[in-house]
Formats: structure tokens, C-alpha cells, sequence
């Protein structure tokens, strides 16, 4: 699939975040590392023409910590719906959130946690392109880490090797 698509899902993993003792996971805020790591999020969407037009982010402390800072950076405010459906969710219930998706959406965002990132990432991707970068999804989906899923189809139709992992990158 080439570059102009029809449609994106940016797959944003939530920045470094802290372990306090005594904090529900859920509750969890960034690092210090994180709250200085996340706006170059933004910053790499801004620059490289991927900003989201819709955004669901988890309601975890650090995935809102992380959205908050990154969206600042970004030039313009998106839709953003923070979404309890997102914290604990698997691949396959992502992938459910985004065939919700309204057909006026090109570019979704969804902010949340490992492994479900990472797997979403992988299932999605078409297994025939962008090799070495599916070789580094699948070794590791860092915190802040951001892939870019490329497709031309209805947000219904979004499925397994559908798309094409056109960036992975951790800014």
C-alpha cells in the first residue's frame, strides 16, 4: 500500500512511567524520563504529517499524562476521548474499538499499553513489507514508542495484515 492511504491508525504506547508505592496501576503517573520524552511524540507526528484526527487515548494517569503532552505539541487539538475500553485491553478489542470508527475519520490514534500495542501493531501489518521494521515491533515496543498502520479500506474492514507499517519510531 502506498503512502497515500486512505486511512491511518497511529499505535502510540504511553511514555516512561513512575512506580510509587501504595498507587493503583491505574493511577500510575509518568517519570520524570517521561513527562521530558513525551512532547517529542508530538513533535515527530507534527513534523512527519501524521496527526490524528480522532484520538483515544486509555484513562490510565501516564497514557493521559502522555497524550496531554504530545497533543500540546502538535499545532492543533484532535477529538480526543479518553476511553476506559483502552487500559487493559487486548489487541483484538482495540481492533474492535477501531472498527467503531465513523468513515469521516482518516486518522485514528490510539494511546495505551503494552502488549496490546505491540500485538495490535503485528497483527495488522502486512507481513510482506517493511520487514526490518516489523523485526523491531516485534523485538520490543518501547515506552513512547509510535507505529504508523497504513490502509485504503473502511475502518470495518481493518484486519489481520491489512495494513502497512508505514513508520515505527521512538522519538
Amino acid at each position: 500500500m502506498a503512502s497515500g492511504s486512505a486511512r491511518q491508525l497511529i499505535v502510540l504506547r504511553h511514555a516512561k512511567s513512575a512506580w510509587p508505592d501504595g498507587v493503583p496501576d491505574h493511577d500510575r503517573p509518568l517519570a520524570g524520563r517521561g513527562r521530558r520524552d513525551a512532547p517529542a511524540a508530538g513533535r515527530w507526528l507534527a513534523e512527519s504529517g501524521h496527526v490524528p484526527d480522532r484520538v483515544l487515548c486509555s484513562t490510565a494517569q501516564r497514557a493521559r499524562e502522555t497524550w496531554e503532552l504530545a497533543e500540546a505539541e502538535l499545532g492543533t487539538h484532535p477529538k480526543t476521548v479518553y476511553e476506559d475500553r483502552v487500559y487493559g485491553a487486548t489487541a483484538a478489542e482495540l481492533l474492535d474499538l477501531a472498527h467503531e470508527m465513523p468513515e469521516s475519520v482518516r486518522t485514528l490514534m490510539l494511546v495505551g499499553h503494552d502488549p496490546a500495542m505491540q500485538e495490535l501493531t503485528l497483527e495488522l501489518a502486512s507481513p510482506t513489507q517493511r520487514a526490518d521494521a516489523l523485526e523491531r515491533v516485534a523485538f520490543k515496543f518501547p515506552t513512547e514508542a509510535i507505529a504508523v498502520l497504513a490502509f485504503g479500506d473502511k475502518w470495518s474492514a481493518l484486519g489481520p495484515g491489512h495494513a502497512e507499517l508505514a513508520s515505527f519510531v521512538t522519538p
